[in-house]
């Protein structure tokens, strides 16, 4: 009985418990000590959250600022148009030294003569932390960028081999159509005069034509009216420059051959007006006719076209272009050319084109070319020619002398290109149906492999085509 008592006595106090705290759940769910615990979770879980997104959104914004960060200042590198390498070797060299060598960096690059524009794109991938559990796995963070460099003003030189090679196999006339195409192509008749282009035909030598030649200082000795070429020193093609204190000589008028006809109608310094220097020109009509105008006579002296046409982008020839300019020769839209080698607006080209080789080069002795009279001879008589008929043969040697070698010459051109791509001129270079060994001296000449053409035929419109759509971009303003 007693045992019965006590189990009666417990389950009436476990139930009297149990009833008690039902009644404390109660008064709790009442109560406003319960409301604020709930609302105490969920603010700490809101907290939570918001630093989890605070923490992914930080992580976003560094990666994505440093993503722009590298990828604006490689592109801006990369557009530089002084930059040597590739831009897509300089863009993947920005993001290796930050660090940021694993992505994958998407490059567009256009250029031309004149300009080069990059764009890079690139993303990357971030992982979040704590976003995850609200099912944002990743945020993208996405760079790209544009940078161009742009020059608005070209200064060409068109130098042009007329040497008596180029009157076989259609050669001379297959020039004229390329080179009046390439005229077409880049020189506009704009009022701001953006583009000017020099005409430069060679053959044993450059007549520079008087306006330019009467403006040089000259030495007295072995002058005369007949034409207007200069005799420069081999030190002379260490530079580009044009001086207007040194004495030159001037060269020599006579024909070296043996026909037979008075006066000389083929001497080694063309005597033509349209065998002249034109100098920064646009008009268009003028180089075309002049172009027109060209017959082939006498040899190669490639090294002379190149020093004249270098000279006519140096800024030593301002004083002459300005004078020219205030006589009508030159148009007004050029007054102060050529520009400073470091004017950012300015694009300085050389277009070299030849079909032959330098060969030796002979003179007549001083003794011999003195005086009035010597001049007037020799206009009268080539020089073979007379000296068959007139001279015993032991002592003809005595008359002429060996200037210089053809292995000279390609020095002498070789150092003037040195000198034009120092300077920063840019320089291509065509040879037209050349030997082996003048198609390695132009290409040394030019300012890159990809800046030399060797050609055939009617192909040279397709080397001057090549090069003036990397220049018909010129007329854009910056």
């Amino acid at each position: 009985m007693a045992q019965i008592d006590n189990q009666i006595t417990a389950g009436a106090e476990k139930a009297e418990a149990t009833k008690g705290a039902k009644r404390r759940l109660k008064r709790f769910a009442e109560g406003s000590e319960g409301g604020l615990i709930v609302f105490s979770l969920f603010l700490l879980a809101c907290m939570m959250l918001a630093v989890g997104i605070a923490v992914d959104v930080m992580r976003f914004e560094m990666t994505r600022t440093k993503l722009q960060n590298t990828l604006d200042r490689a592109v801006l590198a990369a557009a530089d148009m002084d930059q040597t390498l590739e831009p897509e070797a300089v863009v993947a060299d920005y993001f290796q030294k930050a660090g940021l060598g694993n992505f994958n960096v998407d490059i567009t690059v256009d250029e031309g003569l004149n300009y080069r524009n990059v764009s890079a794109s690139t993303e990357a991938e971030i992982k979040t932390l704590l976003l995850g559990l609200v099912g944002i796995k990743s945020f993208t963070a996405p760079a790209s960028g544009t940078a161009e460099e742009r020059v608005s003003n070209v200064e060409i030189s068109l130098v042009l081999d007329i040497s008596g090679s180029m009157g076989s196999n259609n050669k001379i006339q297959n020039l004229r159509t390329a080179a009046k195409e390439f005229v077409d192509s880049v020189v506009v008749d704009d009022a701001e005069g953006q583009i000017s282009l020099s005409l430069v035909p060679y053959t044993a030598q450059v007549n520079a034509g008087p306006n330019i030649f009467n403006q040089l200082r000259k030495s007295s000795s072995g002058r005369h009216d007949y034409s207007h070429c200069i005799d420069f020193d081999s030190s002379d093609f260490n530079s580009t420059t044009i001086s207007m204190t040194k004495y030159y000589q001037q060269m020599q008028h006579f024909e070296w051959s043996s026909e037979n006809y008075r006066p000389i109608r083929n001497p080694g310094c063309p005597m033509r007006d349209y065998e002249r220097i034109v100098a920064l020109s646009k008009n268009t009509s003028v180089l075309k006719n002049t172009i027109d105008d060209y017959r082939a006579r006498a040899n190669t002296a490639i090294h002379l076209g190149m020093k004249w046409g270098t000279a006519l982008l140096d800024p030593s020839m301002r004083t002459i272009v300005n004078n020219m300019r205030a006589s009508g020769v030159v148009d007004d839209a050029f007054i102060d050319r050529p520009a400073d080698y470091d004017d950012d607006e300015t694009l300085k080209v050389v277009v070299l084109m030849t079909d032959g080789e330098n060969v030796d080069t002979y003179r007549i002795q001083s003794w011999a070319y003195n005086s009035s009279s010597e001049y007037s001879h020799w206009n009268n008589y080539p020089l073979w020619y007379y000296l068959y008929r007139y001279v015993n043969s032991r002592n003809r040697s005595q008359y002429y002398y060996r200037k210089y070698s053809a292995g000279q010459a390609d020095n002498m051109l070789d150092n003037i290109c040195d000198a034009a791509k120092g300077a920063g001129i840019t320089v291509f270079t065509i040879g037209f149906e050349v030997t082996n060994h003048s198609a390695g001296v132009m290409q040394d000449c030019a300012s890159s492999p990809s800046h030399f053409f060797r050609v055939e035929g009617t192909e040279i419109s397709e080397a001057f085509s090549a090069i003036a759509r990397q220049i018909n971009q010129l007329r854009l303003i910056n």
